[in-house]
């Protein structure tokens, strides 16, 4: 079985490694001002409203010159962020706040890609679980760097550490596909295809946010100093790519084809899962309101989650006065 590509968290801890490299930059569009955007992972539909923008001249139209860093496992977007590398970076809730709380990094949340974070408990159909409850004696793979919060989720369903089989996750399907754990820790957005393209079986899952911690992932996050010296340039920013999303929402899968042999060359990705991903992620990212939102509500939920994993945030943590502007 092929082995494709997955998603990989970093501890805070890992901001001491400020020398991590980034990958080359590429998708440079000409305009007037440069403005540096580092991705938290490869180039994937997760993505894809970012790539509209550039093709069509989005962020030309605003008057940014932007020049878009991919990501990847070794990479780790604050770094960027402090190292100057990037002027804006999408990061997660958790490392992020963790930074923030416990390193002092000047770090500020304006917008949020990921209503919902795509983390999930992921099984067969064949195991029969369908709830957090139904894990009880049974096997779970799970990243290190997801440990403390998947254990958290269990004891927020009443379930006890040592009444599951925790191992550790190596990205690799291959376990999961074979009945070698019950179940894995990872994103829902590509998993679930690939063990059911390559093995026939059909999949489930539970979603972080359906299991009592809900939080947002794909975070637009800059330092306190670009927020304050470069604020219109964010603005501009979240409004191309806002209506690169948009533009994205009208046809997912269109857009998934046009980028195989471009944004998505090479990443590891059948034709199939990337139409797969570019579908059940549009529910996780639109609002109402517009791609981007942090409603009183989701903030409400987000500390909250912090405040279970046991990080320690404020409310400032976020300025969601930008959003107005856009």
């Amino acid at each position: 079985m092929p082995i494709m590509p997955s998603r990989r968290a970093f501890t805070t801890g890992a901001l001491a490694g400020l020398a991590a490299a980034a990958l080359s930059p590429v998708g440079r569009a000409r305009a007037a001002t440069p403005l540096s955007f580092q991705s938290i992972w490869i180039n994937d539909p997760e993505f894809a409203g970012y790539f509209i923008a550039i093709d069509k001249g989005y962020y030309a139209a605003e008057g940014l010159d932007l020049t878009y860093i991919p990501g990847g496992p070794d990479v780790i977007p604050q770094a960027s962020l402090l190292t100057g590398k990037a002027d804006i970076a999408l990061t997660s809730l958790l490392e992020t706040a963790s930074a923030v709380s416990e390193k002092g990094a000047p770090f500020k949340i304006v917008g949020a890609q990921f209503q919902r974070s795509p983390d999930s408990i992921i099984s067969l159909e064949a195991t029969g679980i369908t709830s957090i409850k139904d894990l009880v004696g049974k096997t779970v793979a799970c990243p290190p760097l997801n440990d403390g919060t998947f254990k958290i989720i269990l004891a927020a369903n009443g379930i006890a550490a040592d009444q599951v089989k925790i191992v550790p996750y190596a990205f690799d399907p291959t376990p999961l596909a074979t009945g070698q754990v019950d179940a894995v820790v990872d994103f829902m957005t590509s998993l679930p295809f690939i063990v059911e393209q390559t093995t026939g079986k059909k999949t489930s899952f539970i979603l972080f946010a359906d299991a009592g911690i809900p939080y947002g992932q794909d975070l637009v996050t800059v330092t306190e100093e670009t927020l304050a010296t470069r604020r219109a340039d964010v603005v501009a920013f979240l409004r191309a790519s806002r209506k690169g999303w948009d533009e994205n929402f009208t046809d997912p899968v269109k857009y998934a084809k046009d980028f195989e042999s471009t944004w998505y060359k090479g990443n590891g990705y059948t034709p199939e899962a990337a139409d797969f991903h570019a579908k059940i992620q549009v529910d996780l990212i639109k609002h109402p309101k517009g791609v981007f939102t942090m409603d009183d509500e989701w903030l409400a939920k987000n500390l909250a989650t912090l405040e279970k994993v046991g990080i320690k945030a404020s409310p400032d943590l976020f300025d969601t006065s930008l959003l107005a502007e856009i």
